[in-house]
């Protein structure tokens, strides 16, 4: 089980972090301190979880974390988007994801 962080630089003063994987227990305090570090340093943070196929409940509280600081939180609609969702975490819809249907 790993988790494949990437950081991309953005236009401007904003940054882009790509996760692929699995986001269960370590692997969220890892992802959750590279965001906070990002954010730190940067005005503005995306995080890409189009690559991600499962979330744990360790995984949703720190994206809940992340979220609130201001974090964008982007994901392809699916069972990954569902339980974030349903857990109260903001997500933004994946601009790439044809199969995304919502307003």
């Amino acid at each position: 089980m790993t988790l494949r962080i990437t950081r991309e630089e953005g236009s401007g003063s904003g940054a882009l972090l790509r996760a692929e994987g699995r986001l269960v227990a370590s692997w969220a305090v890892l992802l959750e301190g590279e965001c906070v570090g990002l954010l730190q340093a940067r005005n503005a943070v995306s995080l890409d979880l189009a690559g991600v196929d499962f979330v744990d409940s360790a995984g949703v509280d720190a994206l809940k974390r992340l979220s609130r600081r201001g974090i964008v939180i982007r994901c392809r609609c699916g069972p990954v988007a569902s339980v974030l969702e349903a857990e109260g975490v903001r997500v933004t819809p994946d601009v790439d994801d044809p199969n995304d249907r919502r307003p």
